[in-house]
C-alpha cells in the first residue's frame, strides 16, 4: 500500500516526507480554481510524488464543468484526474447521472488519463446506482486504513481527516501506480 495526501486551497503547506502520491482540489463548479494548485502541484512533483487533481462537483452545467476542470488542471502524462461526488455546501449534490456524465466526459477530453471517482461510503451505498466510477474508486470511510467497509473494488483509501486528508492506494510501489495512472 502506498501513503498520500489529498489537499485544497485549506493547506497552506503540507509535508511530503512518506508520501507517495498527492491528490490537490484543482476545481469546483464552473468559476473556482484552486489558489494554491500551482504550488502544490511543484511541491508534490518536486518530491518524487505520483500526481493527481480533482473536481469538486456541482448540479448542472456537466459539460462546462468538465471543460472547465481539464482546461484548468495541469496536463501531464501519469497524472490522476477525479471527480469530487459529495454534498455541496448548499446542501445540494449532482445526481447519479451527472456523476458519471462528468466522468465520460473528462475521459473524452483527457483520453490518456485516468479518471477516478472519489466519494464517502454514504454516497456510494445510498445515492450510487451504476457503480460506475470511471478507471478506479476511491472511497473515503474513516475507519482502520486500506479496510473501507465497501465491498467494490477500490484504488485509493481516504480513511481519515485529522490533521489532513490521508490515503492508502492499493499498489505494490509508486512506480506501479505511474504506470497505471498512465494507462
Amino acid at each position: 500500500m502506498l501513503h498520500g495526501v489529498d489537499v485544497s486551497a485549506y493547506q497552506t503547506s503540507f509535508d511530503t516526507a512518506g508520501l507517495d502520491f498527492v491528490l490537490i482540489k484543482a476545481t469546483e463548479g464552473r468559476s473556482y480554481v484552486n489558489p494554491r494548485l500551482k504550488g502544490q502541484t511543484e511541491r508534490a512533483r518536486e518530491a518524487g510524488c505520483v500526481v493527481g487533481f480533482y473536481h469538486f462537483l456541482w448540479p448542472g452545467d456537466i459539460s462546462e464543468q468538465a471543460e472547465y476542470f481539464v482546461s484548468r488542471t495541469p496536463e501531464r502524462a501519469g497524472d490522476l484526474l477525479a471527480v469530487d461526488w459529495e454534498q455541496t455546501g448548499e446542501g445540494t449534490r449532482a445526481s447519479n447521472a451527472d456523476k458519471d456524465r462528468f466522468i465520460r466526459a473528462v475521459k473524452r477530453l483527457r483520453p490518456d488519463h485516468r479518471v477516478l471517482l472519489y466519494c464517502n461510503r454514504h454516497f456510494w451505498l445510498n445515492h450510487d446506482t451504476t457503480s460506475y466510477a470511471g478507471d478506479g474508486l476511491w472511497i473515503a470511510d474513516h475507519v482502520a486504513a486500506g479496510r473501507p467497509r465497501v465491498k467494490a473494488p477500490w484504488r485509493i483509501h481516504q480513511f481519515t481527516d485529522h490533521p489532513l486528508d490521508r490515503d492508502l492506494a492499493d499498489f505494490p510501489s509508486r512506480e506501479a501506480m505511474r504506470e497505471w495512472a498512465g494507462g
